[in-house]
């Protein structure tokens, strides 16, 4: 282990435990227990792996840019592995192959799923599967930070407003972004919920869209948004996850507020009031908008669900979008990745 900084995996660990006992309770509460105790070995087993991390002793040197690298690469190896274990020991007879396909999908934001039917599978399931996906956008944006030191400066102060890269300031922004975060999450849920999303479905949907994960808690988006209203507040509050959650941050945060650091985020509000303008002006004359503006938005934030609405001349450029969308910003919350590779 001497390459890794495992101390660094083990908050994750123990944050999969949290999210172990967030469903246990859950399932208690719902009388959920075909699966309850799956999560309760995934509780055990991350658990016992993120205090083991913790304590496991580590060199006091600063971490080379190598050692961070494989730190956050054996990151994406074993926390899917643990995620895993709930789907491979669940009531559905999955594989191991199907069942690390599923974790790793989610954690990694992808969104490829298994499962040919959402509503065969019990509420404590699908709100891991939503809980991975939560998990993974948040590794993502601490890893970020861990691997602050391969970006220049420019790109630095427009991530997050560094002062230093002390190991103290460091924590004290990861914290900042974690609560962010969460924050985010909850007000999105919250929004769903007054506009009339049932609680369950809102709570799956507010993890999805901070991710940009791809998971729904049900087989077709068509049942869960059943209104105009609904559909166009949901494609809103994706656009969370197209403008770069250090954005929000800066705004919060930054004392000195300087266009400098929000001018990327401006070019992506006007790179999408002119997809938008181009959508409405020539692509909803034979459909509602709103149906256009979901995927529109659901495309350029690499989210990727969709109402069943068959739109086959807009395919091919839905998929161009997503493609521009892959290269400007990631597939959880905005961080562009053109501007690195062109720094190199």
């Amino acid at each position: 282990m001497a390459l890794f900084r495992v101390k660094y995996l083990s908050f994750f660990f123990i944050l999969v435990s949290i999210f172990s006992f967030f469903n246990i309770i859950y399932s208690y509460y719902f009388n959920l227990y075909l699966n309850l105790n799956t999560y309760y070995a995934s509780l055990i087993i991350s658990g016992l792996i993120g205090i083991f991390f913790y304590y496991l002793k580590s060199s006091l040197k600063k971490p080379s840019i190598f050692e961070k690298i494989l730190t956050v690469l054996l990151g994406y190896i074993l926390i899917p592995l643990v995620l895993c274990i709930p789907f491979y020991l669940s009531i559905y007879n999955l594989t191991f192959l199907n069942s690390i396909f599923e974790s790793v999908s989610g954690f990694t934001s992808t969104g490829f799923t298994i499962f040919d039917n959402i509503k065969h599978i019990d509420q404590g399931l699908i709100l891991w599967r939503s809980s991975i996906q939560w998990i993974g956008g948040l590794y993502f944006l601490f890893s970020i930070i861990f691997l602050i030191d391969i970006y220049d400066e420019s790109l630095k102060k427009s991530l997050t407003n560094f002062l230093s890269f002390s190991s103290s300031e460091i924590l004290k922004q990861t914290i900042k972004i974690f609560f962010l975060y969460t924050s985010l999450t909850i007000f999105i849920f919250i929004v769903l919920n007054i506009f009339g999303i049932r609680i369950f479905n809102s709570l799956n949907l507010a993890m999805t869209a901070i991710s940009s994960g791809g998971f729904l808690p049900d087989n077709e988006l068509s049942t869960i948004l059943l209104t105009n209203t609904q559909i166009i507040v949901f494609s809103l509050l994706m656009l969370i996850s197209f403008f770069s959650i250090f954005f929000t941050y800066n705004l919060i945060f930054l004392r000195k507020k300087n266009l400098n650091f929000f001018y990327e985020d401006i070019h992506l509000f006007l790179y999408f009031l002119i997809l938008v303008s181009i959508f409405f002006i020539f692509f909803s004359y034979d459909k509602n908008f709103s149906f256009n503006f979901l995927n529109l938005v659901s495309s350029i934030s690499n989210i990727g669900i969709s109402l069943e609405v068959e739109q086959k001349n807009l395919n091919l450029i839905y998929l161009i979008l997503v493609i521009v969308g892959g290269s400007f910003f990631s597939t959880s919350s905005g961080l562009r990745f053109l501007k690195n590779l062109l720094s190199f």
